[in-house]
């Protein structure tokens, strides 16, 4: 005599452990209802809709990426233009006497150097700050 869908996943309920029998409940039950509303797929149906989404976010976030580094790119070139337009415009000045924006262009090498952060200081209130080595690039958006 052949055991009944229900009797056999009651007996699989009771050898998993207690802390995952909810969990395991809520995954039958979700599959019985994606089968009512999907006879053919099922969740088979809403994984791979799901699959689709995370594809279509990661190639997204690619593009942003992207984007980012462009404008990146596209600020150091602008403020190693700066800085050398400041060299060249600006008169001699007392070694004690420097403007910050000349602490800014001097602390980012005036643009020369690709591996000096230009992000790594800000001007505020007339003074250079140096800007913290966790940015908002690297807090997570969610936990």
């Amino acid at each position: 005599m052949a055991s009944s869908p229900l009797m056999s996943s009651s007996s699989w309920l009771q050898e998993l452990p207690e802390e995952q029998r909810a969990d395991a409940v809520s995954s039958m039950v979700y599959e019985a209802n994606a089968r009512i509303r999907d006879p053919v797929y099922g969740c088979a149906g809403a994984i791979c809709q799901l699959q689709k989404q995370v594809n279509d976010l990661k190639a997204q976030l690619a593009r942003a990426h992207a984007e980012l580094a462009g404008a990146r790119a596209q600020h150091a070139h602008l403020v190693a233009l700066l800085c050398m337009e400041m060299a060249a415009a600006a008169p001699p000045q007392h070694p004690t006497t420097t403007t910050a924006a000349a602490a800014y262009c001097a602390a980012v090498g005036g643009g020369a150097s690709p591996a000096a952060p230009v992000d790594a200081l800000y001007v505020v209130d007339g003074a250079a700050m140096q800007a913290s080595p966790i940015g908002w690039v690297d807090e997570p958006l969610w936990t």
